[in-house]
């Protein structure tokens, strides 16, 4: 029976795409507009690639250097040269804008005595810096990051996290992301697994597929119920 929920931070909870938004309606930054959104994508894209290419080459730095290495990266790239909209785009990724159907799903599985988690390459003081900024503090029974493994996800070893830290088996975990990559490591581990396909992009071509795939977090209840039939 499947008695605990998994969920990954960044693009699962919160809206990776949020932190370029808000500082492109900031008067201040009136020409950021125009690269906003390249910005967001290539941040979100080398943040990723650096994670896995630090664990290729067993060179750990943490998940908030990454997030400024490849930030760095896409300002460059798009021939921007601002400290002060760097620093503002830094400073507010640590609050990050939860998706508006997250606290709503977390409180429904809480009232159905289901245990929640997070399971993250997000340091610890940026995912609760996350989650307290976001109101979801009250519906997470822990938030688990790589921090102390000193590896990234998709690794076994940050899926078995999960094992250790609520004393469980992998049949009672449903594990929860938008990325294919991370749905493919809990997949392989033996999690079951549920895909949060937002923009309806085609499935990865990798070994392991999700078990279930939604397009927004508020099925999950449901979800489960179908899973413990």
């Amino acid at each position: 029976m499947v008695n605990i929920c998994i969920f990954d931070a960044y693009g699962t909870l919160f809206d990776v795409t949020s932190a370029t938004r808000m500082v492109a309606n900031e008067e201040e930054y009136s020409n950021f507009p125009n690269h906003s959104v390249k910005v967001s994508n290539t941040w979100r894209i080398k943040q990723l690639e650096y994670s896995w290419l630090r664990n290729i080459m067993h060179e750990y730095i943490d998940f908030w250097q990454i997030t400024k290495d490849a930030l760095d990266f896409a300002l460059e790239e798009n021939q921007i040269k601002n400290e002060n909209l760097r620093q503002r785009l830094l400073d507010v990724y640590w609050n990050l804008s939860a998706y508006p159907e997250a606290q709503d799903v977390l409180t429904t599985l809480k009232a159905n005595n289901i245990q929640t988690g997070i399971l993250s390459n997000g340091s610890k003081e940026m995912l609760n810096s996350a989650v307290v900024s976001a109101n979801l503090k009250n519906y997470l029974d822990k938030i688990i990051s790589i921090d102390c493994i000193e590896i990234y996800k998709p690794d076994p070893k940050v899926y078995e996290m999960v094992l250790d830290q609520f004393n469980c088996k992998k049949e009672e975990v449903l594990f929860i992301s938008s990325n294919g990559w991370d749905i493919a490591g809990a997949s392989k581990f033996g999690f079951t697994t549920l895909w949060i396909n937002r923009n309806l992009i085609p499935k990865d071509r990798l070994t392991f597929m999700p078990n279930k795939i939604t397009n927004n977090l508020s099925t999950i209840p449901n979800i489960l119920k179908e899973l413990n039939e």
